[in-house]
């Protein structure tokens, strides 16, 4: 890693102080909330990907549906 990079990484103390305040912002009970719906956020990305690579499922246009925008040509 690069001098720059090492030199703006947080230490453990100050790590520290961030959960402190993070803890005293948010409450005991409304981290786990939090995490869990980041979880579920992030399950359903992959979820998402996986399924994106897929071929979408042709389907035939509707035989009885309304007639298309515009009008017939006669």
């Amino acid at each position: 890693m690069s001098a720059t990079l090492l030199a703006w990484m947080p230490s453990m103390p100050e790590l520290i102080v961030v959960l402190v305040i993070v803890l005293l912002v948010f409450g005991s009970t409304k981290i786990p909330q939090l995490m869990r719906g980041m979880g579920q956020g992030i399950g359903e990305f992959k979820k998402g990907m996986k399924e994106g690579g897929e071929e979408p499922p042709k389907t035939d246009p509707p035989k009885d549906g309304p007639p298309p925008p515009g009008g017939e040509k006669k």
